[in-house]
């Protein structure tokens, strides 16, 4: 009985503190991530968390625009995937859907049909096919908070929607998809990780 007690306690701790696996509902992250896409998250990304609660212990580096986090909405605590496109100390705005970070506009280029945006070091791919959503700001991103986006800018309930975020409320960063279509993959998520 102690065994499985044991057994119990370590996985627990290791889903909350170390690696998990979060199942996609909804086409918020498309084009980047589809509905029902299984993703590993990286839960030691930005600290060690206190298990079974909702507080790090100890801070790592902290997110970073581009970044594929999952996070608790301060909504109604549901579990969210998003993209971090504001960090403290920026100036964003969110017009028809597109960034302007501290005056300047992030450019989305069209590469092979696809529209790419370049947030500084991280290229990826956004959706304006259902418009651009509601438009937000300009705010000053205040010290241990931060901007989420879904890639789907025309049908994402986002930080537009529910305010910035804190930096407890991110539970980890998105290394990449490992299940979709029912099928094992791997389609990185990462810093670095551009199409």
């Amino acid at each position: 009985m102690v065994t499985i007690a044991v057994a119990i306690a370590v996985v627990v701790t290791a889903r909350s503190s170390l690696a998990d696996h979060y199942f996609v509902p909804s086409g918020s992250m498309l084009p980047t991530v589809e509905p029902d896409d299984h993703v590993l998250v990286d839960k030691l990304a930005y600290g060690l968390r206190v298990p079974l609660r909702d507080d790090y212990a100890l801070h790592f580096s902290p997110p970073a625009r581009g970044d594929v986090v999952v996070l608790l909405s301060p909504d109604d605590g549901r579990v969210l995937l998003k993209r971090v496109v504001g960090v403290p100390g920026d100036r964003v705005t969110v017009t028809g859907g597109t960034l302007v970070i501290d005056g300047l506009s992030v450019p989305v280029v069209d590469r092979g049909g696809a529209s790419i945006e370049e947030l500084g070091a991280i290229n990826h791919a956004i959706s304006l096919a259902a418009g651009g959503g509601p438009d937000f700001g300009p705010v000053r991103i205040p010290a241990g908070r931060y901007l989420v986006l879904g890639d789907n800018r025309g049908d994402s309930r986002d930080g537009r929607y529910f305010g910035l975020v804190t930096h407890d409320a991110i539970l980890g960063r998105a290394q990449g998809i490992i299940l979709r279509h029912g099928s094992p993959t791997w389609v990185g998520l990462g810093r670095g990780t551009n199409p």
